[in-house]
């Protein structure tokens, strides 16, 4: 189990992650996730012996890790660059960190296998894919049996429908061998499908920790909600079961009275009811239609429907209960 306490880390003397707890049980996958300068890479650093902390305390199976350096500290770490040796062969990349072994060749040959690059051993790098490269790549970094792995962004450079394709056959791997790993990305999306647990970062501050699933029934705050990809955070006042916005009421479930922010999920925009709107802006997102509905206090709500309604039409609308969530 990796153990991360209270960690600070400053640049130039300014202060820039602060008390960032994490835990990291055998065998688990967690990403952390957050934009761009929110302190991913910068934890990643840190846990690989690359960033000395200010403060704060790196430990595995309760071993103090401060002070150790990162070729000590037995964990592998593969970046969105792969760094692969272009005149070498896929072969000859993946022995790289684990020559002078006895079982070399036997290992080169598993982790190949692992990964779906079976009989590669003899070709050159250049003559890969990108997605080929990805995987030599990691199987250069499973070779010398790390404790845990460490991704940084590990796909960002591919396009999306590769990016789509390999994330959940990462994960199978990761889940199938039982490999402690950590992966930031800063893509939503991507954490999700390769996860057991997720990190939320912010300013480098922790916002949120949770399951995949606990973190998108409930995001943290609206922050969260809206880096998640949530559109609709709205003020509301909530009596007897039924909250009030500035553009009209719809009942709620679970919700006490008083003054709440809540996420309308755009699956529980519905036609017909009491509300009106006016359709702003339509797109078709494969499958169903991405839809801006003008408000009469300005405001807009996004919706997303079966049906494709006339920009510039009047939209009567309701919200399904089930699809609020409050903050």
């Amino acid at each position: 189990m990796l153990e991360v306490r209270g960690l600070a880390v400053s640049f130039e003397g300014e202060p820039f992650m602060h008390g960032v707890n994490l835990t990291v049980p055998d065998g688990t996958v967690v990403a952390i996730l957050g934009p761009s300068g929110s302190g991913k890479s910068t934890l990643l650093r840190a846990v690989a012996g690359l960033e000395s902390p200010d403060a704060g305390s790196i430990s595995w199976n309760g071993e103090r890790l401060n002070g150790v350096p990162p070729h000590a500290r037995g964990f592998g770490l593969m970046f969105q660059d792969y760094a692969l040796f272009p005149h070498m062969t896929v072969g000859g990349n993946v022995a790289f960190g684990i020559e002078g072994r006895p079982d070399v060749r036997r290992r080169v040959s598993q982790v190949l296998e692992w990964v779906g690059l079976q009989g590669y051993q003899d070709r050159g790098v250049g003559r890969l894919s990108g997605g080929e490269q990805q995987r030599v790549a990691l199987a250069r970094s499973l070779a010398p049996e790390p404790k845990m792995l460490m991704f940084d962004e590990p796909v960002g450079s591919l396009d999306r429908a590769l990016r789509e394709r390999l994330v959940p056959q990462l994960r199978d791997l990761l889940v199938r061998h039982r490999i402690t790993a950590i992966y930031v990305t800063h893509d939503q999306e991507e954490a999700f499908a390769i996860a057991d647990q997720m990190v939320i970062l912010r300013d480098g501050t922790v916002v949120q920790t949770g399951t995949p699933e606990q973190v998108w029934r409930k995001p943290a705050n609206a922050w969260a909600a809206r880096f998640l990809g949530f559109s609709n955070v709205v003020d509301v006042q909530v009596s007897g079961g039924v909250a009030t916005a500035s553009w009209g009421s719809f009942e709620v479930s679970d919700l006490a009275d008083g003054d709440h922010e809540v996420v309308v999920r755009e699956g529980a925009v519905t036609l017909g009811g009491s509300m009106r709107g006016v359709v702003t802006q339509r797109s078709f997102r494969g499958g169903h239609y991405r839809v801006t509905i003008g408000l009469n206090d300005g405001s807009t709500l996004e919706a997303e429907l079966d049906d494709e309604p006339e920009i510039g039409s009047d939209f009567s609308f309701g919200i399904d209960p089930d699809g609020v969530v409050g903050l």
